[in-house]
């Protein structure tokens, strides 16, 4: 299904349209387009047609295409393993502090992923009123670069967790920490409006400055492993199609 001129001169466009993988067009997209702002019909329905039919391993293999670089951070999990993609929002804190969570949910945009770097993981910072709070706010994810709380609600809300630990106890709602700056985690810069996307295989981050190209690389990717798996179908064998045999 492509998208046509009535679509884009539509008033009431259907921003739920999607694109076939052999026909999404990627010319001009960028990092803005993850939202629709009523003049840019054609690069969300052509971005969202491409993110929703793409994993983290994809994403990541195009990256290190461009980079040499994955884009990981192999230490933060997915919770309740549901798929995700957006635009990061950061935040710092203490492991005591889960008073600056409250603060971030209230000053993110509807849209956003909260990536909090923390201290220790000897306290959460994330549970499941953090969670109903933000998924009620429009956020779409929260990524915990130390501990969250409340599993046995976490595991079944529709909205998804990814955290480097887990424990019963919290700390306090100081709200000492700092908002929308640059964080570093594992070696990792994190920017406020960097590139996230995590799934049952983990996260990727990748700088928003590379969104574009990294697209065009996820593209490539995903109509190379379409084609290798059709091969496959047709009987032949991994080791064939990759000039192993």
């Amino acid at each position: 299904m492509s998208v046509t001129p009535k679509d884009i001169l539509n008033k009431n466009k259907n921003l739920r349209k999607r694109v076939d993988v052999s026909e999404i067009d990627l010319d001009g997209v960028s990092i803005d387009d993850l939202t629709y702002n009523g003049k840019n019909y054609s690069e969300y329905i052509n971005l969202m047609s491409l993110l929703e039919n793409v994993s983290a391993c994809q994403v990541s293999d195009a990256y290190n295409g461009i980079s040499k670089r994955s884009g990981t951070i192999q230490n933060i999990k997915p919770v309740n393993n549901q798929k995700v993609f957006g635009s990061i929002f950061t935040a710092e804190t203490s492991s005591d502090d889960w008073g600056t969570s409250a603060l971030a949910i209230d000053s993110a945009s509807e849209g956003d992923i909260l990536f909090f770097k923390v201290s220790s993981e000897d306290k959460a910072i994330w549970g499941e009123l953090a969670s109903t709070c933000a998924r009620d706010n429009g956020i779409k994810a929260t990524v915990i670069y130390g501990s969250a709380r409340d599993l046995d609600a976490l595991l079944y809300m529709d909205y998804p967790v990814f955290a480097s630990n887990f424990c019963p106890n919290a700390g306090s709602a100081l709200g000492l920490g700092t908002l929308n700056e640059s964080i570093e985690v594992e070696g990792t810069t994190i920017n406020p409006g960097d590139f996230f996307i995590g799934d049952e295989s983990g996260i990727v981050v990748i700088p928003k400055e590379l969104f574009a190209k990294t697209m065009l690389a996820t593209l490539e990717v995903k109509v190379k492993e379409s084609n290798i798996i059709k091969a496959i179908e047709s009987g032949k064998t991994l080791a064939e199609i990759v000039g192993l045999k």
